[in-house]
């Protein structure tokens, strides 16, 4: 049996993605991984935020900054959103405005 294992980490911003692939011990967490990636150092947004309320998924399934991490896993770093999608799409609504879907009648 390995003690480590595989694992990357991503984190994407509108000018510029990161893609970190580490191996570590296994009993390694999402948030273990996070401080060791040092994402924090070249992201300055990811120091505004408590590391125990960063939103990480492993291939898009939500996933507890505690939860232990298994080979050949990718965990990813979620921004907030900016708006609330529902928020916006009843203001477009309210203009008379889709979110750029034709609607066909």
């Amino acid at each position: 049996m390995r003690h480590t294992i595989s694992v990357s980490i991503v984190y994407a911003k509108r000018e510029k993605q990161w893609l970190i692939e580490k191996n570590v011990p296994r009993g390694t967490s999402a948030l273990d991984l996070f401080e060791e990636s040092g994402l924090r150092d070249e992201c300055a947004d990811l120091n505004e935020i408590d590391p125990q309320k960063i939103q990480f998924g492993v291939y898009a399934q939500k996933i507890a900054p505690d939860h232990l991490l298994e080979e050949g896993d990718r965990v990813e770093i979620y921004r907030p959103l900016a708006a609330d999608p529902k928020e916006v799409r009843r203001k477009l609504a309210l203009m008379g405005k889709t979110m750029g879907k034709k609607v066909q009648l």
